[in-house]
């Protein structure tokens, strides 16, 4: 009988026990390694979610952001306010809707999130924020006022004062003096910049868009001198950037020129005719003899002029210096701004020089002339009724 020379493979006793261990504790080690992967994986995707949804959006931006939840607000509406609490192209107070969404529901604080006015900042997290609101806090007090045409910042400050959103006049002129609080607006900051600015006696002069606005009643002179200056933003925009380079201005400069055209035309059809007078004027190295820019030197409102008067030693001054004034002599409206950037073609074609008051009693109207003879008839025409 031939002899098997293979080795035997038979497992000894310790080797078999240990195989029936393992068979034993197999399913018991295979479900903990399980569950301290489903565990890591579990703990990553929590602190995903926590940091990229439920954690606040900049934890280092502390900026108060103020937001109005209207009455019978939805989960899903507040959480579009908080999402746009910023405006359009900018982070907002939360990162996603749906996380809010989510969240509040798995809380159960849906239904008692309340209507009111807000002080939130990015550094909240979505439970801070929902505490805040289900907290509640009564809308607060509003106060409308409308600022028109043409206004000076001493005539804002008059306005301001009426309606008790300022306690003196000061306030509003001594923030508006040098621009120091309003830097961040790239226009404030260039104005700064400016020849002569120390001349100027009030930097925002120009740059407070006249408007209805509405503030709450203790809201601070620099929050609402800020609304301003936004809405003068939203107004000002690229193509007029692109305009005025065309014509070879400065924003500052157009913002002077249209101050100039707000104050002298009052009739809607004069604001580009005042204007081609005034570029005409300009481009030929003529002063612009403005009444609008005398009178705010003198403090006063009136048709005419003592030669004193007209000496008057201030950069404003367009009778003694050529040229645009030193600064705005009011904050002038859309159309001023329109009519500085785009003047009459057929007035500035064919070169208006002059013009001046009809009637006032009969029309706002001005009356144009092409020529200093023909002006001169015009004023002793008129002059009477001055």
């Amino acid at each position: 009988m031939p002899i098997d020379s293979r080795p035997e493979k038979r497992m000894t006793r310790q080797q078999k026990r240990l195989l029936r261990l393992w068979l034993t504790i197999r399913p018991a080690v295979v479900l903990g390694v399980s569950l301290v992967v489903v565990f890591f994986i579990a703990r990553a995707t929590v602190n995903y979610v926590l940091s990229n949804y439920i954690e606040p959006v900049d934890q280092n931006d502390a900026t108060p952001i103020e937001i109005t939840i209207p009455a019978s607000s939805s989960a899903s509406s507040i959480a579009r306010i908080l999402y746009g609490a910023c405006g359009y192209d900018q982070e907002g107070l939360i990162s996603s809707t749906a996380a809010f969404k989510v969240y509040v529901d798995f809380v159960g604080k849906a239904n008692s999130l309340q209507a009111g006015t807000y002080i939130l900042s990015k550094n909240m997290s979505i439970k801070q924020i929902v505490e805040e609101l289900c907290e509640g806090n009564p809308p607060k007090a509003t106060v409308k006022f409308t600022i028109p045409e043409g206004y000076t910042v001493a005539g804002i400050a008059k306005v301001l004062l009426e309606k008790g959103l300022i306690t003196s006049e000061t306030q509003l002129l001594d923030a508006v003096k040098t621009g120091d609080a309003f830097q961040s607006f790239a226009f404030i900051s260039a104005a700064a910049a400016t020849e002569h600015v120390e001349s100027r006696a009030y930097l925002l002069e120009g740059y407070l868009f006249p408007d209805t606005y509405e503030v709450y009643a203790d809201a601070s002179v620099e929050t609402i001198l800020i609304k301003m200056l936004n809405r003068f933003n939203d107004v000002f925009s690229e193509e007029y950037l692109t305009r005025a380079q065309e014509l070879g201005m400065t924003m500052d400069q157009v913002v002077t020129l249209a101050s100039l055209i707000e104050r002298e035309a009052q009739a809607p059809d004069d604001f580009a005719k005042v204007s081609a007078v005034f570029h005409n004027r300009l481009d030929q190295d003529m002063p612009l003899q403005s009444c609008a820019s005398l009178s705010y030197v003198l403090g006063m409102t009136k048709y005419t002029f003592t030669d004193a008067e007209r000496e008057t030693d201030s950069l404003y001054n367009t009778y003694k210096f050529n040229g645009l004034p030193v600064g705005p002599v009011s904050n002038p409206g859309k159309a001023a701004i329109e009519a500085a950037l785009y003047p009459n073609e057929t007035f500035v074609s064919e070169g208006y020089l002059y013009f001046c008051n009809q009637n006032p009693a009969e029309t706002h109207e001005l009356i144009f002339a092409k020529t200093y003879e023909e002006h001169q008839e015009n004023v002793r025409k008129f002059q009477q009724y001055w």
